[in-house]
């Protein structure tokens, strides 16, 4: 299985690692703040994803050691690693499990929580309006958007389905990735990296909300919490922001 990733720049490393349904582009949106500050990025497709070709499952052991062969790839004994939903959770995981291979952390958007709603029937329509309709059927099964980003919403949700050369693999991934426990949210109290946690407010991602990150920047020792003021785009939608969120846990844990 080959991963597809993507390096610029010099300097202190960062890893950035997408959502489900996302590829390496949408962790900070395009920006090219970060190589362009001194840092060199790593941006990886996950498996199924993008490039990347697919794997034999999707859980977040897999995913976490597909973190690692980066890492190990590309010869980085420790990163800062910037990850969003399905690449927090891995993020945050790997800290857990090999903390001296992680220097800081930017949780952006997280959702697993034992309070939040899985609603895993919707995930698997998603896979299968994906699988039997491409796009158009994903979209379908993804429902209508409604507030002021509905527009915007609709928008990226096509450009990110029609990213991927292995639609299949991801409908695998929308089924498997839910079902699947990155680690027990009390273990949140052993993370050691310096961390930021960005959160979005619900009215535009309501399937990240945002008392899940306010826990883990409850949770996560010296941990601090960002998050947009209301009626602002979020955080997490905004490359260049982002970006200077990242730079400062970078310049922490330096």
């Amino acid at each position: 299985m080959a991963l597809h990733v993507v390096e610029a720049g010099e300097g202190p490393p960062v890893v950035l690692l997408h959502g489900l349904t996302a590829t390496h582009r949408y962790v900070v949106m395009g920006s090219k703040a970060l190589e362009r500050g001194g840092h060199r990025t790593i941006a990886y497709d996950a498996r199924g994803h993008g490039a990347s070709d697919p794997g034999d499952g999707y859980g977040y052991d897999a995913l976490c050691a597909d973190l690692i062969a980066v890492l190990d790839e590309r010869g980085l004994d420790r990163a800062v690693l910037a990850g969003a939903s399905m690449g927090a959770h891995t993020a945050l995981r790997l800290a857990l499990h090999a903390p001296e291979r992680v220097a800081g952390l930017v949780v952006i958007t997280p959702a697993h929580h034992p309070d939040a709603p899985r609603d895993l029937d919707r995930w698997d329509r998603l896979a299968h309006g994906l699988r039997t309709g491409g796009v158009d059927g994903f979209v379908e099964a993804y429902g209508e958007p409604t507030g002021p980003w509905a527009e915007t919403i609709t928008k990226v949700v096509r450009q990110r389905l029609g990213a991927h050369e292995h639609p299949a693999a991801v409908a695998d991934a929308l089924e498997q990735v839910p079902r699947s426990d990155p680690f027990d949210l009390a273990d949140l109290a052993q993370v050691r990296a310096p961390t930021v946690v960005v959160a979005d407010r619900d009215e535009p991602d309501p399937g990240h909300p945002l008392f899940v990150g306010e826990e883990y920047a409850r949770r996560i020792p010296g941990a601090r919490l960002v998050v947009e003021e209301p009626g602002q785009s979020p955080i997490a939608w905004q490359g260049s922001r982002l970006s200077k969120v990242i730079a400062g846990v970078v310049a922490e844990a330096a």
